[in-house]
């Protein structure tokens, strides 16, 4: 049996902030290789809003438990999806959900629009 992956979800105070966040919600991990700060950085999206935060990268930012960036990044390709399980103050703690497909459908002015991670 696979061991459970879990990340923290930090710089939330950047974007939205943790208040909206929810047990069981559906998190996106997209890789931005062409971050200026951190060459593995990945950020944590959430459709239609877009980037909460990024994945902790720090000894000083990944909770005990947690994996930071470095240890994740060369184990999916583009993004690999997760659930939030916590939030504590300004930090969501993501469990992985490989192989999940996401379909977005968002309804805007009577339009629908689709987008798939894949």
């Amino acid at each position: 049996m696979e061991q459970s992956v879990f990340v923290a979800i930090t710089g939330t105070q950047h974007y939205y902030g943790t208040t909206f966040l929810k047990q069981g919600q559906l998190i996106i991990l997209v890789k931005d290789p062409d971050n200026p700060h951190d060459q593995e950085a990945i950020e944590a999206e959430i459709a239609p809003i877009g980037k909460i935060g990024y994945v902790a990268n720090s000894a000083h930012t990944v909770p005990k438990g947690c994996r930071s960036t470095g240890r994740i990044y060369d184990t999916f390709e583009q993004h690999i999806s997760g659930f939030v399980r916590f939030v504590v103050k300004d930090t969501a703690i993501v469990e992985f959900v490989p192989n999940l497909e996401e379909v977005h459908i968002i309804k805007t002015l009577g339009d629908a629009a689709f987008s798939s991670y894949r």
